[in-house]
């Protein structure tokens, strides 16, 4: 009733307009801006007494909106690969040939509109910091200790790093019990035998690379090695760990991109599997500090024996295509239709409308009606949970699921389609509503099954401290005697 009011006060206004009546007087009888009255006959000019009511002011297209294309590969390398950021995602991107080619930041936007980073406050800018770097490989190596590496037996190895200052290259990764001074000179020894003698080495003022502040007043054996073979050592200052923020930046890269959640059963297999990292590192991985190329592209400029290794072929893509699942849904009065609990704008000029929704391998989903694609979007559902959705045709038979918990409980779906579990409401759905249902938890997830069926999976939220409670009144909350 309101909106006809206000489309009839609309109309009196335009018809006020045709009568002769000067834009500005019947703008001030409407409390409305001149504007707003020329809006009004636009409208009414062009779709009649349907244009005077209220329409949405979102644009119908965005012309520099990624295409879905682009961000479902990007999705795609971002979960194979969290460690990737931005940049390299972009680099990745352009290896393929795909275009167009997003910006960092509008590839930043995506990983934060899908979950997949957390973002964070800004930094300071680069052009605040003081880079340095020198002209050539073998220069300069900058070396140092890190800790991290875990046995089974709860034994902590340390890792002799070392990097060449100008090409990144990873000159050293060696495991070691003790990074006592012995080990970390065996670890140089046998980086100088691989690769030659460099002019001067960089390191911090840990005792075993330097007597500085040490008891004695003789030189150690790193400094005696490094005299022997005419290198000149190079000490920091004092508390000044940037000064060494090359190597120190390598070993984040190294417990993000190898040592994450990783415990070894030996030393000889976390070596092992270490040289394989550094191998892909040193031969394979794009690097953003040296304009994303691999480390080996720089330094074999002055080792010609590592010349040929970049003639290694590239790592074939993963084959994508179309899986074949198609499902059927009905579009809602908002023009959305719902997957697996996420929502998916198809258009709410198909409101009421089936379409057939096709599945893909790579991330995508496919919307047509009629037969006509209407939409494409970057799937935003897990891709476990696309098995849960049913399918417009008759499936294959498969296996029945395994519960995945042998605790379960009883609750029953109350009238508004939910099912309260430790404390928190979970949506069943209300076509389940007077039901009841099995409630089996397993590890963040909580599941419900009837008939022996998973029909409905959950992202715990829930507190942790009161399942107890819930597994104790399996059977759900005793019903209250009545009594006389």
């Amino acid at each position: 009733m309101l909106v006809e009011r206000l489309v009839e006060q609309r109309h009196q206004a335009v018809l006020e307009v045709f009568a002769g009546v000067s834009i500005t007087q019947v703008a001030l009888r409407y409390g409305v801006t001149r504007q707003t009255v020329h809006r009004w006959l636009r409208q009414y000019g062009c779709d009649g007494l349907a244009g005077l009511a209220d329409h949405s002011s979102r644009p119908g297209s965005c012309p520099h909106q990624m295409p879905p294309e682009i961000e479902a590969r990007l999705i795609t390398l971002r979960v194979e690969h969290p460690e990737w950021g931005p940049q390299t995602l972009r680099h990745e991107l352009k290896e393929e040939g795909r275009e167009p080619l997003p910006a960092h930041s509008s590839i930043y936007r995506c990983l934060v509109r899908h979950a997949l980073i957390t973002p964070e406050p800004r930094k300071r800018k680069r052009s605040d910091y003081r880079r340095w770097e020198r002209s050539r490989s073998m220069e300069l190596w900058q070396m140092d200790v890190m800790g991290g590496v875990m046995l089974e037996d709860s034994t902590e190895l340390k890792v002799v790093t070392g990097l060449d200052d100008h090409s990144r290259f990873c000159i050293s990764a060696k495991l070691v019990l003790r990074a006592t001074a012995r080990p970390v000179c065996e670890a140089l020894a046998e980086a100088l035998r691989r690769y030659g003698v460099p002019d001067q080495i960089l390191t911090d003022n840990g005792k075993v690379f330097t007597g500085r502040f040490g008891p004695g007043t003789g030189e150690v054996l790193f400094d005696r090695i490094c005299r022997e073979n005419g290198i000149r050592h190079i000490l920091t200052a004092p508390r000044s760990p940037t000064t060494t923020g090359k190597v120190e930046r390598f070993h984040k890269t190294v417990r993000v991109e190898f040592l994450q959640d990783k415990v070894f059963a030996s030393v000889a297999e976390a070596q092992g599997e270490l040289d394989q990292w550094v191998e892909r590192y040193n031969r394979r991985r794009p690097h953003q500090g040296i304009g994303m190329v691999s480390p080996v592209t720089r330094f074999a400029l002055a080792v010609p024996e590592l010349a040929q290794e970049l003639q290694s072929p590239p790592e074939e893509l993963r084959p994508v295509g179309p899986s074949g699942r198609t499902v059927t849904r009905v579009v809602g009065r908002d023009g959305r239709i719902s997957l697996a609990c996420f929502p998916y704008q198809v258009g709410r000029w198909l409101a009421g409308e089936s379409v057939d929704v096709v599945l893909r391998d790579d991330a995508l989903l496919e919307i047509f009606n009629r037969g006509v694609l209407v939409k494409v979007h970057a799937r935003r559902h897990p891709k476990e949970a696309n098995p849960t959705i049913p399918a417009r045709s008759t499936p294959r038979p498969r296996p029945a699921a395994r519960p995945s918990s042998d605790l379960a409980v009883i609750r029953m779906v109350d009238p508004t389609g939910c099912v309260s579990f430790a404390g928190t409401s979970y949506r069943a759905g209300k076509a389940l509503r007077g039901l009841q249902v099995e409630v089996r938890l397993l590890e963040d997830t909580v599941e419900f099954w009837l008939g022996g069926e998973r029909i409905r999976t959950h992202k715990a939220t829930h507190d942790p401290s009161k399942v107890h409670g819930a597994f104790a009144t399996p059977g759900g909350r005793p019903r209250k005697a009545k009594v006389g």
